[in-house]
């Protein structure tokens, strides 16, 4: 991506990320880590509903249909709901790492307009790693992983405990999570959340 900030380019001493060895295989579709989340969870009725796939490597491969309730202009997807598929894909990363992360900061380049009803394909994948910070890259095609480019970003995710969920969430939806009975449920849910 052009122009990207210094705050987004891994340090010198940065290492490649490493697959986690129970991470879903490549293929594997990965779920909503919650049901209530805005990009991926089937809770929110004009939510995006967005669909990740592990991909080789510390990649994943994400789509979702752009529809009415995501318009900005008439007729074109909102930029701030691209924003949020490229978020939720590259947050969706970690998941590969099996690591508990938060958004630190998200560079959008938005490259063309995407209409309502364009299937967006994305490909994200992580590009190092340094301490708690994880750098990452996604692209975003219209149509189909040989369609024009309409979005890109880059991001920083930082590593966290899952205190900081408990301490910051609302107190109803931290206790029904942490109740699940689904052991992988009750964790991918606080594994993208801001």
């Amino acid at each position: 991506m052009s122009g990207t900030s210094a705050a987004l380019k891994p340090p010198a001493d940065a290492v490649a990320p490493v697959r986690h060895p129970d991470a879903p295989a490549p293929g594997e579709l990965l779920g909503a880590h919650y049901g209530q989340c805005f990009g991926c969870g089937e809770g929110q009725v004009h939510g995006l509903h967005l669909e990740a796939r592990a991909g080789e490597g510390v990649q994943i491969t994400a789509e979702f249909t752009v529809r009415p309730a995501h318009q900005g202009a008439p007729g074109l997807a909102h930029g701030g709901v691209l924003a949020t598929a490229l978020d939720e894909t590259l947050g969706s990363l970690n998941w590969l790492l099996r690591t508990i992360a938060v958004t630190g900061r998200l560079e959008t380049d938005f490259v063309r307009p995407v209409p309502v009803g364009t299937v967006l394909y994305l490909e994200a994948e992580v590009v190092a790693v340094a301490g708690r910070k994880i750098y990452s890259t996604a692209t975003g095609r219209i149509g189909g992983p040989e369609g024009p480019v309409a979005v890109r970003a880059d991001a920083l995710f930082i590593e966290v405990k899952v205190d900081h969920f408990i301490d910051n969430g609302r107190p109803e939806e931290i206790r029904a999570a942490m109740d699940d009975p689904d052991q992988i449920r009750r964790t991918r849910a606080f594994e993208v959340n801001p």
